[in-house]
């Protein structure tokens, strides 16, 4: 039997697990497939794959949603599916987790997310929690332990965390249900009202990935195959960039507006640090293209941009569970607290 010390993010779309035993990071899409109720056939990218191709007779389903646990006792299904996975199947004694969980929620939220890792089949020796911010923070190669504020913008699938973080806590933070899902369910209603055509969300998530662009046109196009409203037919259907472009900016924008009403609050001396140190971009959505010179142009900010922000968070728990000096922000909730 081996020890070892796990990080995790459970994200609406995506999960993603750090074991320190290999350095090694699991980052799959957040869904299980279920058939005749309780037998799990699929689970992550390959259950995906599922998604709205499915028989009746088979549920593919993401137990989180708008960033909190919805079906804990499914999501309990998946993580003990990904434990497995990480370890190759091993049998692992005594480990300790470290999960990261959003700052905006309820106490009775954040409870769920340490009690999934108590109730489940894994014995853990030791539970933490950290805030999202903070792991973000540390993910993007932040010191937080310096009196700097630094402002960090996380764009996930359901929601959008705005934080202003300073000497390792939180000074500021707010949750908006605007995010990248809400971009591809504007997609396929603008799809729908200019072609006519019907598509799934995971057409329009590629569509957004080709086509998007939240600064100017890029003028590329994109062949689609959907379903004809009138005819009922399946058809094809060229997309072109403006349409993707029109169909996001209104969301960027209330994103945006949502980033400004933060620095209004924002105390004067750090609001004098994040002209230095500026806004970092992190979660899925930020490898939308140019979005950091949408941001700068709204806020006169600069914009900092990592290489894969969408797993910043657990790099940071990475870093937290692997390096010295970072045990203050971890911290272990008490039950009495979410009575």
């Amino acid at each position: 039997m081996i020890q070892n010390n796990y990080g995790l993010d459970l994200g609406t779309s995506n999960i993603k697990i750090f074991s320190s035993a290999n350095d090694r990071i699991i980052n799959e899409k957040n869904v299980i497939a279920i058939k005749d109720k309780n037998t799990i056939i699929s689970f992550g990218d390959e259950a995906y794959e599922m998604y709205e191709k499915n028989p009746p007779y088979i549920r593919v389903i993401s137990p989180i949603q708008n960033g909190v646990i919805a079906d804990i006792n499914n999501m309990k299904a998946l993580f003990e599916s990904f434990y497995r996975k990480i370890n190759d199947n091993r049998h692992v004694s005594g480990s300790s987790f470290c999960i990261a969980a959003p700052t905006d929620i309820t106490s009775v939220e954040k409870w769920a997310f340490y009690n999934l890792i108590v109730s489940s089949s894994i014995k853990a020796k030791n539970i933490t929690m950290v805030e999202k911010p903070i792991a973000d923070a540390v993910g993007v190669g932040i010191d937080i332990n310096c009196p700097q504020g630094n402002l960090i913008v996380n764009i996930a699938s359901d929601t959008t965390e705005i934080s202003v973080v300073s000497l390792g806590g939180i000074v500021l933070s707010k949750i908006i249900q605007i995010a990248g899902k809400k971009f591809d369910e504007n997609i396929v209603a603008e799809v729908r009202k200019k072609h006519g055509l019907i598509i799934g969300s995971k057409t329009a998530e590629q569509i957004k990935i080709k086509l998007g662009n939240a600064y100017g046109e890029s003028g590329e196009t994109m062949s689609v195959y959907g379903r004809h409203v009138v005819s009922g037919l399946p058809v094809k259907a060229l997309i072109e960039s403006s349409l993707v472009n029109d169909a996001i900016q209104e969301y960027l924008r209330s994103i945006i507006d949502s980033v400004k009403a933060i620095l209004e609050r924002t105390p004067p001396e750090l609001s004098a640090d994040i002209i230095d140190t500026g806004i970092y971009i992190t979660g899925g959505s930020a490898n939308i293209r140019n979005i950091d010179k949408l941001f700068t142009k709204e806020t006169g900010l600069k914009v900092n941009l990592v290489d894969n922000p969408a797993e910043s968070i657990i790099r940071g728990i990475r870093t937290i569970l692997t390096q010295p000096g970072y045990s203050s922000v971890q911290y272990v909730p008490k039950a009495k607290e979410y009575d």
